[in-house]
């Protein structure tokens, strides 16, 4: 099965090797379009291109490095029409009170590493692809192509010790309508996914039993959401043409507590 508005098209997918990021490719690609794997995690991201054949490739790619980003963007436009991209990328957090209970405040450059991850790399990403996709053919209706951002729900509901992931993923909730409305002028759409507590492998390697209390904490289902449910959302967002400026929560009904 293959999506028609992915035809001739590519896609950059940031945290491609593994996560979410792993289950989206897998799925844009069964689905028609040609995926660069956008990621540091060098080993994955060549085996999964490998795996996937020729309308892959992987890129080494730091979000926050815009040379390595425009090296992604080149190889893109090699494989097809650069129309799409999901930022999906993970891999840093800090857990800390803002005065933690020794009284120390608490350590500054971790929120900032933290911002420029998952805020500023996701601006980045979002500003360097989108400018391609500009340059591309409009297609019926005047759609050159759309971005999928992603969040959290600790965006909406950070808990304690997460003051610098929840700004981060808060300013990503608020970059999503401002952005699609900077880039309306262009044909390009921009959602963002929230996801909740997902099955990722960082997720399963705390134990059933941390699973088990995790997943009592979601209404219904009562479990953990899939990756492949996020790559499906994914899909979507970047295929219904009058889906815009939005922010789709993932999260079985979750509302996270203060802890």
């Amino acid at each position: 099965m293959t999506v028609a508005a992915f035809n001739g098209a590519s896609a950059i997918v940031s945290g491609g090797a593994g996560g979410l990021g792993e289950a989206t490719v897998r799925r844009l690609h069964a689905e028609g379009l040609a995926v660069v794997i956008a990621d540091v995690a060098q080993d994955k991201g060549k085996a999964l291109a490998d795996e996937l054949g020729p309308r892959a490739a992987y890129v080494d790619t730091d979000v926050t490095d815009e040379h390595s980003i425009r090296a992604a963007i080149e190889v893109a436009d090699n494989l097809g029409t650069l129309r799409y991209a999901v930022v999906a990328h993970g891999g840093f957090g800090v857990a800390q009170r803002i005065v933690q209970r020794d009284g120390s405040p608490a350590d500054f450059g971790g929120f900032t590493k933290t911002i420029d991850l998952y805020l500023n790399g996701t601006y980045n990403l979002a500003r360097l692809v989108a400018a391609a996709v500009a340059a591309a053919e409009p297609r019926d209706g005047g759609e050159r192509g759309a971005l999928v951002l992603t969040a959290s729900i600790a965006g909406y509901e950070g808990q304690i010790g997460q003051s610098a992931y929840a700004a981060a993923k808060a300013g990503v909730i608020g970059l999503t309508l401002a952005a699609a409305r900077d880039l309306g002028a262009a044909g390009i759409r921009v959602n963002t996914i929230a996801p909740g507590t997902m099955k990722t492998p960082i997720m399963e390697s705390v134990g059933e039993e941390a699973i088990a209390q995790f997943a009592a904490n979601v209404p219904f289902p009562r479990r953990l959401g899939e990756p492949s449910e996020f790559a499906d959302a994914a899909v979507f967002l970047l295929t219904n043409g009058y889906v815009n400026g939005e922010v789709l929560r993932l999260d079985g009904a979750q509302r996270f507590a203060p802890k």
